[in-house]
């Protein structure tokens, strides 16, 4: 998994380690119901173009034959985080997420295809490939793989296609088998070494997709349980409401090595909103930042900001969390601020799209992030 906002980044399996406008305010379950976005304000008109824009930067400039580049700019593919035009199962999931949510059929099973070519593994699908080095990776990410799964979920639904949910219901088996011991959830499975890590980090707890899997009912009933109570443990407490990175299963403790990192937070929060298990507080929290336009990358543990990194995933995923918490409000602020780092009217090679115009360096996970929000 790669989340990155230029020098901010999200590497559980290898370093430091997401019709109509509704006015309802309904909410999933234990995961296993609502298995669309609940009250998904992106699906009106009004965000017509700028989700057409932003497609068609991805498009014609972010990808290549092998899925959307890590980065517009390439390198040697040879760093120990995935650069360059090196692709992500993580990508594959968000744009399959937002083609089954926009309902492009072709899109989709376009996609799925590819992905499956890339990254199907026999235990796992691989978090990333290099295409220069002709090099599939031999562990995946938890929360890549159960975005997959989320993704042909929805595409079951949406597109009205059972073969996707039964797809859906093989992968979501196989998870369970390697990434998931005694009733835990790890972050990564190494299909070359036959072995997890021995902690979890938090923004990998995708409750809602978690409940949708096929298990059976007493494996489904303690993996939620154990996954609740480790991602609500991790919270800071009202004063600063976001969570801790990770926990370490033999210490039994939680860490945050390199300070609390907003877009692991945000993540955690949408994954809660989901399920109707967001404090309340964190949505204030949010709210209250992105009106001032200041929600920065990383933040001590009493939340004081340690840069002033603003971040379009930042802005994104608190627009998702907006729409998951039955916000419309924050929604909108949400997007408005993301789209002021938007290029926009220029001509130029980041017209449409999220990127640094400086640098001419552009992320996937940014403009991926920013696509799913704008059909949230």
């Amino acid at each position: 998994m790669r989340i990155t906002n230029r020098f901010i980044a999200i590497f559980g399996v290898l370093a430091t380690i997401l019709a109509g406008c509704s006015q309802g305010t309904t909410r999933p379950g234990d995961g296993s119901d609502g298995v669309p976005p609940a009250n998904r304000y992106g699906a009106s008109a009004a965000y017509d173009e700028g989700r057409g824009a932003l497609e068609g930067f991805i498009a014609r400039r972010m990808t290549g034959p092998d899925g959307v580049y890590t980065n517009l700019i390439d390198t040697a593919q040879d760093g120990s985080a995935a650069s360059g035009h090196e692709v992500l199962s993580e990508s594959a999931g968000l744009l399959m997420r937002y083609y089954a949510l926009t309902g492009q059929r072709e899109a989709f099973a376009r996609t799925w295809s590819r992905a499956r070519a890339v990254f199907d593994m026999t235990t796992a699908f691989s978090y990333r490939y290099s295409p220069q080095l002709d090099r599939r990776y031999s562990v995946n990410a938890a929360i890549d793989d159960l975005r997959l799964i989320r993704a042909l979920y929805e595409a079951g639904i949406l597109l009205k296609d059972a073969s996707y949910t039964a797809e859906a219901d093989r992968y979501g088996e196989r998870f369970y088998t390697y990434n998931v011991k005694d009733g835990n959830l790890y972050d990564f499975y190494d299909e070359t070494y036959k072995t997890t890590n021995d902690f979890l980090t938090l923004c990998y707890i995708d409750l809602k997709t978690l409940g949708m899997l096929k298990l059976e009912d007493g494996d489904k009933k303690r993996l939620l349980e154990n996954s609740r109570r480790t991602a609500e443990g991790g919270y800071l407490g009202d004063a600063f409401p976001f969570y801790e990175t990770r926990y370490e299963y033999g210490k039994q403790a939680y860490a945050s090595p390199e300070g609390i990192r907003t877009v692991e937070s945000l993540v955690t929060i949408l994954h809660l909103s989901e399920v109707g298990l967001e404090h309340p507080a964190s949505v204030a929290y949010i709210k209250r930042q992105v009106k001032a336009g200041a929600l920065y990358g990383t933040y001590s543990r009493t939340g004081e900001p340690k840069d002033n990194v603003r971040s379009t995933a930042i802005y994104a995923l608190a627009a998702m969390i907006g729409s998951a918490a039955a916000d419309k409000e924050l929604y909108e602020q949400a997007l408005a601020r993301m789209n002021e780092l938007r290029t926009m009217g220029t001509g130029g090679p980041l017209d449409g799209g999220f990127g640094d115009p400086a640098t001419g360096q552009a992320y996937s996970f940014d403009n991926l992030t920013a696509l799913l929000a704008l059909a949230y």
